[in-house]
């Protein structure tokens, strides 16, 4: 496990939750962590740069902007094409999430892709084009029918 330093700890228990909405959010996180806002920037970089931090983005409530069929797709990929399969899905703007998983005897089902779209037609269409480009053809899908919880991870205790 990556040893973090503690200020890059605080930075991100100050970013993992909501930003606030105000004219320079950075200059008053930063106040708040004992730096000035071009600290926080170049620390910010540098967790990007060595790969700590992907991104400082906002997550959109996709149903209520009309993204209302998710289907997470099952897919059984031969061990010796995961990688190869992996990345293909990967490719696709309309996923979401790309993951291998173990098996099981009653369950094939290798590599899961979260799939969004507006409809559930156009989700099948984008399945089928997955399907397609990697040339699986086993596979499931479940559609997610009511959200009980949809929140950012907290990785360090504010």
């Amino acid at each position: 496990m990556l040893n973090l330093e503690e200020i890059k700890k605080k930075i991100v228990s100050s970013l993992q939750g909501d930003i606030p909405i105000e004219k320079e959010p950075f200059k008053n996180i930063a106040s708040e962590l004992g730096l000035d806002e071009d600290e926080l920037l170049v620390k910010l970089k540098e967790m990007k740069k060595e790969g700590t931090l992907r991104r400082v983005g906002a997550i959109l409530r996709h149903r209520e902007v009309g993204f209302e069929a998710n289907a997470m797709v099952a897919w059984q990929v031969p061990d010796s094409k995961v990688d190869e399969v992996g990345k293909i899905m990967a490719g696709f703007e309309e996923a979401s999430h790309v993951y291998l998983r173990p098996t099981y005897p009653d369950w094939p089902y290798n590599l899961f892709t979260m799939i969004h779209s507006t409809s559930k037609d156009e989700c099948e269409k984008i399945i089928n084009n997955m399907s397609e480009a990697s040339g699986i053809e086993e596979y499931k899908y479940l559609y997610s029918t009511k959200e009980y919880k949809k929140t950012s991870m907290e990785y360090f205790n504010r």
